[in-house]
């Protein structure tokens, strides 16, 4: 699967949302997760998606 996910994040780190872009991946429990990392603080960031 190499699908991409252009969108909003969390930072947790910064306590905002940030715009970026990264790759779907499916957990060990069968969720959609999009994987990325923070361009100002370098935190990575993962944001669960909805099953389609």
């Amino acid at each position: 699967m190499a699908d991409k996910y252009s969108g909003e994040f969390y930072c947790v780190k910064c306590k905002e949302k940030r715009e970026t872009e990264g790759d779907v991946v499916v957990s060990e429990n069968g969720r959609r997760m999009a994987k990325a990392i923070c361009p100002v603080c370098g935190t990575k960031l993962n944001r669960i998606l909805g099953k389609a």
